[in-house]
């Protein structure tokens, strides 16, 4: 972790006089789908607040960022068109900007990850760009992108750090408050910070009292140690599955625009972002990324109850082959599956009895094995290994509670 020499301070009065939120939405007017609040009751009741989502996993080409990529690039003058774009993305503001610029007519180069989902560098190609792999993480493909910038002289279309994609993002905002007037907190996903610039400055500059919580994962919280140190600060590495929002290094635009707009950054594990992955999946059969649920995380880490809540699902684009390990994780969190190992006489009807007790407390026992070479002593007791889906923690507990009072000595595996 470093403290970056970058400019620490910008007039953030004077940007907001500068941000024409109903210009940009006059831009997008054609390109966006509408992503109307959905209510929900599953994480109302689980957060006892009145919860709703805003579903940019629905968006054209699946995320937020085709707000603020084409509301930047429609302001480019035809000069700077014809020397083409060059971008840097895990993803999302690569199709962003890919799409904008196949829409606008205009060339564009786009640096990714080597680590970038092979749906989200497949999904920029069909939309015409050229794709560049590099690096293993953002700051890293940024650095080729800016080089190439130079070498090329492209214009480059930052995903965060850039007035005009803060307007585009703060679109986000204005329909919130339009649709929920009345709202008192909306959750934000941060990785460079440009998405919550935008909708904290619209939604604050529509209704001051609103709450403005950015969520960051706990292994790529760059924008919170910097407020908390009150300095730009940089990470030396991340560990995040949210790669969308994987950034060592945050804007510096962005942190003056949060520490005078954001209210509070809360911090949530990969376990809690997969959590939400599942239920929002299950209850809303909805597709929403790591970095895209993240808002949803965050609605542990909310004080408050009784309360009107907002969340941003910025994305949706997933690979497929990373969906089955979500929902795998995801009911290990939730405590919908319970593996345990049990030794047991070899005798016959001992698997009988665990299966009955099982069956009695209804357990759906989905894997089993039966070995005997697993015991220390063979030819005295067969460990039994079984996976079963439960109900949740509370039905876990109460199925070791009734083992372990029927005499079994229980060792759980997940």
């Amino acid at each position: 972790m470093a403290v970056l020499n970058k400019k620490e301070s910008f007039d953030v009065n004077n940007i907001v006089k500068h941000l024409n939120f109903p210009e940009s939405r006059k831009n997008l007017e054609g390109t966006l789908k509408k992503t109307n609040l959905i209510y929900s009751n599953i994480f109302s009741e689980e957060y006892e607040n009145e919860v709703y989502i805003k579903p940019e996993n629905i968006q054209t080409t699946g995320s937020f960022k085709i707000r603020g990529a084409y509301n930047r690039i429609c302001k480019l003058s035809l000069e700077e068109r014809q020397k083409g774009l060059i971008a840097s993305s895990a993803g999302n503001h690569a199709q962003g900007v890919a799409y904008a610029a196949q829409k606008l007519g205009v060339k564009a180069t786009i640096v990714m990850p080597k680590t970038t989902p092979l749906i989200k560098v497949e999904a920029t190609k069909s939309y015409g760009a050229n794709v560049v792999l590099c690096g293993d993480c953002y700051d890293e493909a940024y650095a080729e992108a800016r080089r190439l910038e130079k070498e090329n002289g492209y214009v480059f279309i930052h995903p965060f750090n850039d007035l005009d994609v803060i307007e585009g993002q703060g679109t986000i905002g204005l329909e919130i408050l339009e649709e929920l007037k009345d709202v008192d907190c909306i959750l934000v996903p941060i990785g460079g910070g440009g998405l919550i610039s935008g909708v904290a400055i619209a939604a604050k500059s529509a209704n001051p009292n609103v709450k403005i919580i950015g969520v960051e994962p706990e292994g790529a919280k760059a924008m919170k140690l910097s407020v908390d140190n009150n300095k730009l600060t940089y990470l030396d590495k991340v560990n995040t599955i949210a790669d969308g929002v994987a950034v060592k290094e945050p804007g510096d635009l962005n942190f003056s625009i949060i520490r005078e707009y954001v209210d509070e950054i809360v911090t949530v594990s990969d376990f809690d972002i997969m959590e939400s992955f599942l239920i929002l999946l299950e209850k809303h059969k909805f597709i929403g990324e790591n970095s895209g649920v993240l808002s949803l995380a965050g609605l542990k880490k909310v004080k408050e109850t009784n309360k009107k809540v907002v969340c941003v699902v910025s994305g949706g684009n997933i690979d497929v082959l990373n969906i089955s390990s979500m929902i795998n994780q995801g009911l290990l969190s939730r405590g919908r599956i319970f593996c345990f190992s049990v030794d047991l006489p070899d005798k016959p009807g001992e698997l009988l009895k665990v299966s009955e007790i099982l069956s009695d407390l209804n357990a759906n026992i989905v894997k089993l094995e039966h070995n005997q070479f697993k015991a220390i002593d063979r030819f005295v007791q067969v460990q039994l290994e079984v996976t079963v889906e439960t109900n949740g923690h509370k039905h876990i507990e109460q199925i070791l509670s009734v083992l372990q009072q029927k005499g079994y000595s229980i060792t759980r595996v997940y």
